[in-house]
C-alpha cells in the first residue's frame, strides 16, 4: 500500500513539475543573454539539445514521421512553435522586458488561439469564452498601463520593439498550434520535437548570422544556464510531457498552464527583483481568469465544418 501511495503521490506532483521546470525558461533567458545574443543563443541550445534528442529517439527506438508532407507539415509547426515563439520571447527579453511580464504576454496564448479558431477551425466561441477573452484585454491593459512612463521611450525598462518581439512570440505560437492540431495530429512527439527543433535550429541559425555578431562570453554562469535550459527543459520537460500524455494526463498539463506566468513572476520576483505595482498584480490576477475561462469553455463546431484528415 505504502508504495501505491508513493506512486499516486508522483502521479500527482508530475504536471505541477512540469509547469515549474517551464516557468524556468523565461528565467533561463533573464540569466544568459547578457553573455550572448539571443539568436546566437538559441541556435547554440538547439544544436546541442539536437545532440542528445536523436540518440536519445534512436536509443528508445521510437518512430519517425512518415513521408514528405509530415515532415513539411512538423518543421512549419516547429518554425511557429519553437522558432518565433522563443526567438520572440528571447528577444524580447534581451531589449529590457522583465521575464515575469513576458511570461504573462506569451500565457495569453490560449485566447489568441480562440480567437484563431473561429475563422480557421470553424470553431464557435461559447458566452464564457467571450467574456475570457475580454477579460484577458482587460488584465493585459492594466498591466503595460501600470508599466507606462512617461520620461522613457514607452515603458519602464524596455520600449516598443521588445513589445512587438514579444507579440511575435504569441502570434507564433497560437498559429503554431492551430497548424499543428490541424495538420500535425499524427506526429509522433519525441521524433516530431526533433524535426522541429531541426527547422527552429535552422532559422534561428540563419538569423543570427544576418543580424548579431556570433560572439558568446563562456562564463559558467552562461554554461551552466545552458546546461539547465538544454538538459532540464528542452529534454528532461520533453520525457515528462511524454510520461503524463502516456498516463493520460495530458489535459491536466494544459490545465495547469496557466500557472505559469504567476511562477515565473515569483522567481523573477525572487532572483532578479522584479517587482509588479498592485494595479499590475491584479491585471495579471484579471488576465489569467479570462485563459481559464477560455481555456474551460469548450467551442461550438459549426455544422458546415469540414472533417480535417490526419496528415
Amino acid at each position: 500500500m505504502s508504495a501505491q501511495r508513493s506512486t499516486r503521490l508522483a502521479l500527482a506532483a508530475m504536471p505541477i513539475l512540469f509547469v515549474l521546470l517551464w516557468s524556468t525558461g523565461f528565467i533561463g533567458a533573464k540569466y544568459g543573454l547578457p553573455y550572448a545574443e539571443p539568436f546566437t543563443f538559441l541556435f547554440v541550445r538547439f544544436v546541442l539539445t539536437l545532440a542528445l534528442l536523436i540518440p536519445l529517439v534512436m536509443l528508445l527506438k521510437g518512430d519517425w514521421p512518415q513521408g514528405g508532407r509530415q515532415w513539411g507539415h512538423i518543421a512549419i509547426s516547429g518554425l511557429l512553435v519553437h522558432g518565433a515563439y522563443l526567438g520572440g520571447v528571447f528577444y524580447g527579453i534581451y531589449l529590457g522586458m522583465p521575464a515575469g511580464l513576458a511570461s504573462l504576454l506569451v500565457g495569453l496564448q490560449p485566447l489568441l488561439t480562440a480567437a484563431l479558431a473561429g475563422p480557421l477551425l470553424d470553431e464557435r466561441l461559447t458566452h464564457w469564452q467571450w467574456l475570457g477573452l475580454a477579460l484577458g484585454l482587460v488584465g493585459i491593459t492594466l498591466v503595460l498601463g501600470s508599466k507606462l512612463d512617461p520620461g522613457a521611450a514607452l515603458f519602464q525598462g524596455f520600449g516598443l520593439p521588445a513589445l512587438l518581439s514579444v507579440a511575435v512570440a504569441l502570434l507564433g505560437i497560437a498559429c503554431g498550434t492551430l497548424y499543428q492540431k490541424r495538420f500535425c495530429t499524427a506526429m509522433p512527439l519525441l521524433s516530431g520535437t526533433v524535426v522541429q527543433y531541426l527547422a527552429a535550429g535552422a532559422l534561428l541559425g540563419v538569423a543570427a548570422l544576418l543580424f548579431e555578431q556570433r560572439q558568446i562570453d563562456w562564463t559558467p554562469t552562461f554554461m551552466l544556464t545552458l546546461a539547465w535550459l538544454v538538459c532540464i527543459l528542452s529534454i528532461a520537460a520533453i520525457l515528462l510531457l511524454m510520461a503524463l500524455i502516456k498516463r493520460g494526463e495530458a489535459s491536466r498539463v494544459a490545465s495547469l498552464f496557466y500557472l505559469v506566468p504567476p511562477v515565473t513572476a515569483l522567481e523573477a520576483w525572487w532572483l532578479f527583483g522584479e517587482r509588479l505595482p498592485p494595479i499590475a498584480l491584479l491585471g495579471m490576477a484579471i488576465a489569467l481568469s479570462g485563459v481559464v475561462m477560455t481555456v474551460k469553455g469548450k467551442p461550438k463546431v459549426a455544422k458546415s465544418a469540414p472533417k480535417v484528415p490526419a496528415r
